[in-house]
């Protein structure tokens, strides 16, 4: 049977158009350029996967290159933090760059422009400026400074770059065209001066390019064939071009820009500015909080590499925004998991059971399988004794047929263990019950090939033996925000929509066989979900993240709202 060739996405079919006409294949050039104001985020993530994506679909070379142009609000932390997510996606750079590696090259083209009559120093303020360009429907109109000599713009664009000028005194702006129905034309500033030091550069630049003044000239000078965008950057082609323009030669490739859509998630916020708040007001602890969309936040609460990169495989590529349901990723993250994670045992809402009927200093050590599908996961031992754990909600006095947890006077399989029946229970005060008194049957143990071990049983628990179980930080997560496009309210503020029980804290009870269980490690707890070890885990104390649960509970219970 021939297998079913994967239909190409639209930027793939430019790639092709270009092949078929004047680019060779080994001119392709991919590039993924973050600006290390931040860390990582979903949306990223989708960029990463299509820029590495493409370049392993053509082997051809993917450059990783910071934006870094804003010493105000960029750091090294943020450097490191982007390529330990690149890394962790599974992807390889060709060429590390960075947009500082060209300040002196941009800078020789700035001036170059000045001398052509393309360039003038603005000696307005911010808002004079934004008066003097007009509105989307009125052209712009020239400013006081638009026709400054070439000598006299050499001469303060000179002192701007050696810091003899406040922050804002002057800019230096492209000569284009004030009537342009694209504003982005209308004499758009390529340089301002800011007093800051450069995490690389330090204080050896008082001037710095604005993005499209840095954007395809970086590309030009790395030879990236292919500059791929999301849409919001397509009214800068225009200038993207008209830059490249300035500089081209015949002898070397011209890069092309090319937009695709943003991909919103539901339940989430993907703004920089906007998770940066969520850290500052404490709604969250940090940047890879397990709450956040960050990828380091999404690594640290047990998503796996291929969970996220099979997530943007099948979001896809796409011209128009749109909102994906949060829901398709965690489907991602639970197929997966499904197929690495062992099985083990934990309870997190504890009830004390008894076995009236089993030795109270006995205790033996049961086989359980690892994985049902992964038979080279193994199989391990769990203690049973006469007192256990088992979930609150896996028992009730009374209840109808379809309850096929345990009550009383009724059977029920322990995993990997005994059948068990409950034959009374012991309330407090309250009437709330605290332990259940059951019996066991000796021969029904799990895989001894007895004639009661086969015996029919429509419920099995999990549980865990109380002397043997190990006390851990149980962090239960949910989604950050409650409603399903929170940053889509013109007149509320997205923090309105804070989920305020997105984390609850708790003390989980586990089998013994995590004791040594490594931080990053990922378990299924079986019936509860998807758990893996936290940053915060100590040999001493435990810490355990869910990551999601075995099925989308969320999804019940907007139903029944």
């Amino acid at each position: 049977m021939e297998e079913t060739k994967k239909s190409l996405n639209f930027i793939e079919h430019i790639v092709e158009e270009d092949l078929a006409n004047d680019y060779s294949i080994e001119k392709l050039r991919f590039r993924f350029p973050p600006e290390p104001n931040g860390y990582l985020h979903l949306g990223h993530a989708s960029s990463i996967c299509l820029n590495f994506g493409l370049g392993e679909s053509y082997d051809a070379p993917v450059n990783l290159r910071f934006d870094d142009t804003n010493p105000a609000k960029e750091e090294k932390a943020y450097v490191d933090a982007i390529k330990e997510d690149v890394k962790w996606l599974g992807y390889t750079w060709d060429k590390e760059c960075y947009a500082s590696d060209y300040f002196q090259e941009l800078y020789g083209w700035a001036v170059g422009l000045i001398k052509e009559g393309k360039a003038y120093v603005d000696s307005q303020s911010s808002e004079e400026m934004a008066i003097q360009k007009g509105t989307p429907t009125e052209p712009g109109v020239a400013g006081p400074h638009r026709n400054r000599s070439v000598e006299e713009n050499l001469n303060l664009f000179e002192r701007m770059k050696k810091g003899e000028f406040d922050e804002g005194k002057h800019v230096l702006r492209a000569k284009i065209d004030m009537a342009s129905p694209n504003m982005l034309m209308r004499d758009p500033i390529l340089y301002r001066v800011l007093h800051k030091a450069h995490h690389r550069t330090n204080t050896d630049w008082c001037i710095y390019p604005m993005y499209d003044w840095t954007h395809g000239q970086s590309d030009y000078l790395e030879q990236v064939s292919h500059s791929l965008c999301t849409l919001e950057f397509l009214p800068h082609r225009e200038l993207y071009d008209w830059c490249l323009d300035q500089l081209v030669s015949n002898d070397k490739l011209r890069p092309k820009q090319r937009e695709f859509a943003r991909r919103n998630l539901s339940h989430t916020i993907v703004s920089k500015r906007k998770l940066l708040r969520l850290v500052e007001d404490g709604v969250v602890e940090s940047w890879d909080d397990p709450r956040m969309p960050t990828i380091s936040g999404l690594r640290r609460r047990g998503y796996t590499p291929e969970s996220i990169r099979n997530f943007a495989d099948t979001v896809g590529i796409a011209k128009r925004e749109n909102l994906v349901d949060v829901s398709l990723l965690e489907f991602h993250v639970r197929e997966h998991l499904n197929k690495v994670t062992p099985r083990v045992m934990a309870v997190l809402n504890p009830l004390k059971v008894v076995i009236t009927n089993y030795p109270k200093d006995q205790e033996e050590w049961l086989d359980a399988e690892n994985s049902p599908e992964d038979v080279s996961l193994g199989s391990r031992k769990v203690p049973f004794s006469s007192e256990l754990y088992i979930e609150q909600e896996d028992f009730r006095e009374e209840a109808n047929k379809k309850f096929f947890r345990l009550k009383l006077g009724k059977e029920v399989r322990l995993k990997n263990g005994y059948i068990i029946k409950a034959e009374s229970c012991t309330k407090d005060k309250d009437g709330n019950i605290i332990e259940v008194q059951c019996t066991y049957d000796p021969k029904s143990k799990s895989g001894s090939g007895t004639e009661e071990s086969l015996r029919k049983v429509k419920g099995t628990l999990h549980w865990v033996s109380i002397k043997h179980a190990i006390e851990a930080e149980v962090r239960v997560y949910d989604r950050l925000f409650t409603d399903e496009n929170p940053d889509g309210h013109k007149d509320r503020d997205f923090m309105e929509f804070v989920n305020p029980d997105s984390l609850k804290k708790i003390t989980g009870y586990l089998e013994p066989s995590l004791k040594n269980a490594k931080v990053g490690e990922r378990f299924q707890f079986q019936r509860l979900g998807y758990f893996n070890v936290d940053l915060d885990s100590t040999i001493e104390n435990l810490v355990f993240n869910r990551t999601v649960t075995l099925r989308d509970t969320w999804a019940k219970i907007q139903q029944k709202n």
